[in-house]
């Protein structure tokens, strides 16, 4: 009889492998295209476990140089207001002032959506990372605009920050104000004389506090009072105007300053913090609220840590009810215990990557009553988890279990072992996969989907990567989608994909269907 191991039909059908991963084992490598919206949606421009914040820049540029503006542009827009994320559509709106200045005044609108996504763009720009140190006549000219059209609360609001300050951007473009109110703010802005009778009515507010704090507290950014000596009450009066995102991430400031004791404010803050519109509308990351959750001090009232989690379950409802058995693989291993942000200095999140994979398992098994979940290093854990239970009471959980190699075919081996009956797979990794690596022309992981497709042939495979390194171990095909990021735009691709409403490309043709 011929040689089995040689001569193996399952084997045969096995795409071959092209890359490898930062662990040297078989990877698949990912299109461009791929690659970059895999970037775009969960880079955060930061060192990660695998590669430094350099190496990410210089992949989002190497991409870029063989990419078309038109896929560019839609990228940059689609992580902005799909994927919330802040320097990356900066990055690839700076990249076009170059690629593609045509495309400019279509995208910048929709990515430099406010002050603080002004200064990013101006800060890339001027840093000479996409090749060039000045901003250009026509970047100019935007920004210029925009300066020129926003509101006094946006210029206000554009004012908290440095690197460069909002001065800093009026002293580099010279707006030509047609308005006396706004010709008087850009003088007071940049320490210049200016006809007091002239500035906008905040603005005057916040001078006329600054020399008597007895007075009404201006509703301005609280950030430009924090050098004040503020009451309580005035605080109190402050937390009443904090937009969702501001408050959310400022509770033990006010808890600090005594806020929680005023009457009454426990009850509005936590109404204001579990508001499902008011949590759309700030277009918060579940795992912002689990951060927040985690950070709140004892001096946090409880009704206001409760709302937080009620705010979770607004946060995570994008998540899609799939058919049938589902089942949740969140990878526990070790290079998950880093930063999902990335290491930054001073302001490292304290979110870690198996917090993020815990909480997205947490929230499908609350979603789907079919859902087994079956977290994995070297091999599956065993965990017992009640669907009943919160999504935070899980997703802790699962985040305490930590630690090991990665073996991404872990659960699959498992399954084909049960012969289990499973309609979706969720995988939930940074696709580091070592410990199964073979000398196979595929990857282990592939050659235990092929098996449990035996069992179950119109099983699907949903592949969430949590950190981008431009390598998958499952290849993308018409059963197999890799999406990237820990977002609603990850919960929409995955309910499309479900319910097949996808071709072979799946969260590319998403980003390619995205109108400019």
């Amino acid at each position: 009889m011929a040689n089995t191991q040689l001569f193996n039909t399952l084997l045969a059908k096995q795409p071959v492998t092209d890359a490898r991963n930062h662990h040297g084992a078989p990877a698949f490598q990912l299109s461009p295209k791929h690659q970059l919206a895999q970037l775009a949606i969960t880079g955060c421009l930061n060192q990660t476990f695998y590669a430094d914040a350099r190496a990410q820049l210089a992949d989002v540029l190497a991409l870029c140089a063989k990419l078309d503006g038109e896929y560019i542009a839609k990228t940059a827009v689609y992580c902005r207001e799909r994927g919330y994320m802040k320097d990356m559509p900066a990055l690839l709106t700076a990249v076009l002032s170059s690629k593609a200045p045509e495309r400019l005044p279509t995208v910048f609108g929709r990515t430099i959506d406010n002050g603080k996504m002004l200064r990013n763009f101006v800060q890339i720009m001027r840093s000479g990372a996409t090749g060039r140190k000045s901003l250009g006549t026509r970047p100019k000219k935007l920004v210029q605009k925009w300066l020129n059209e926003a509101t006094e609360i946006q210029l206000l609001q554009a004012s908290v920050g440095n690197d460069p300050s909002l001065a800093d951007v009026v002293k580099m473009v010279h707006p030509k104000p047609n308005e006396a109110w706004r010709e008087a703010f850009f003088a007071w802005l940049l320490g210049k004389p200016y006809q007091a009778e002239h500035l906008p009515p905040l603005t005057r507010s916040l001078l006329a506090f600054r020399a008597d704090t007895t007075g009404d507290v201006p509703a301005v950014p609280f950030q430009l009072l924090s050098n004040e000596n503020l009451s309580t009450a005035q605080w109190a009066d402050q937390a009443r105007r904090m937009s969702w995102q501001t408050l959310r991430m400022n509770l033990n400031t006010l808890a600090r300053h005594g806020v929680f004791s005023e009457p009454g404010m426990p009850q509005l803050i936590a109404q204001k913090l579990a508001d499902p519109a008011a949590v759309a509308k700030a277009r918060v990351y579940p795992y912002q609220l689990l951060a927040a959750y985690r950070m709140a001090g004892e001096d946090v009232p409880i009704i206001v840590r409760e709302a937080l989690q009620d705010a979770l379950d607004a946060a995570l409802i994008n998540v899609p009810q799939l058919e049938g058995n589902v089942v949740v693989c969140p990878d526990v291993s070790g290079s998950m215990q880093s930063p999902v942000t990335g290491h930054r200095q001073g302001s490292t999140s304290k979110v870690r990557c198996i917090d993020v994979a815990a909480l997205v398992a947490a929230a499908i098994l609350r979603r789907n009553v079919e859902t087994r979940v079956m977290p994995f290093e070297v091999k599956v854990v065993n965990i017992a988890l009640n669907r009943r239970d919160s999504v935070m009471t899980n997703a802790e959980k699962l985040a305490k279990i930590g630690g090991g190699g990665t073996n991404c075919s872990a659960p699959l081996a498992q399954l084909v072992q049960e012969r289990a009956k499973v309609d979706t797979v969720i995988m939930i990794s940074d696709n580091e996969s070592w410990v199964d690596a073979s000398r196979h022309r595929s990857t282990e992981t592939m050659r235990q989907w092929e098996l449990l497709k035996r069992i179950n042939p119109q099983a699907k495979l949903v592949c969430i990567d949590i950190q981008p390194y431009g390598t998958t171990q499952a290849q993308e095909r018409h059963d197999i989608l890799n999406v990237g990021g820990f977002g609603d735009s990850v919960f929409d691709v995955m309910a499309q994909f479900a319910a097949g409403s996808f071709g072979a490309g799946h969260w590319v043709d998403t980003i390619e269907a995205t109108p400019l």
